[in-house]
């Protein structure tokens, strides 16, 4: 298994719904910001209503401040039969903590960013012993190109 350093020094792997998202995706969602990427990166405003964009652009520039110190190091969300799920991997202040995400078609993941610490052993043993990563309802499946990322 990989050492946290090593880690740290590879790329952000994110998955599924993230993948073109990036961190913007993660903190859109998880802060109730909905706002694209492409969105927040455009230079002049891409929907109808201007006010609506640079309230939301807003938003997300407070989000990117809030969690400035939070390094995304393995992201994946997914949604599918009106639920999804969500998990990510984090380093901040050189400790390594995990936030779980879930919620059915009536919500999203707002509210639910709560870091829990990470012992990398006890991760390699949810993915080894158990069915961590493997969630086909919501089209959240992982653990393949997390083993590949921790080096498992």
């Amino acid at each position: 298994m990989k050492t946290l350093n090593e880690l740290l020094n590879q790329e952000p792997v994110f998955l599924n719904d993230w993948s073109e998202s990036k961190k913007i995706g993660v903190l859109s969602d998880f802060e109730d910001v909905y706002i694209t990427k492409d969105e927040y990166e455009a230079t002049e405003c891409p929907i109808p209503n201007k006010e609506y964009w640079l309230e939301k652009k807003a938003k997300m520039d407070k989000a990117i401040e809030d969690y400035k110190n939070v390094n995304i190091l393995f992201a994946s969300y997914g949604y599918a039969n009106y639920s999804g799920d969500a998990w990510v991997l984090f380093e901040e202040d050189g400790k390594l903590y995990e936030v779980n995400g879930g919620h059915c078609s009536c919500y999203g993941l707002e509210g639910q960013w709560e870091k829990e610490p990470v012992v990398l052993e006890e991760l390699k043993n949810r993915l080894e012993k158990g069915t961590f990563g493997t969630d086909s309802y919501c089209e959240n499946e992982f653990a393949t190109e997390l083993k590949s990322f921790l080096g498992l």
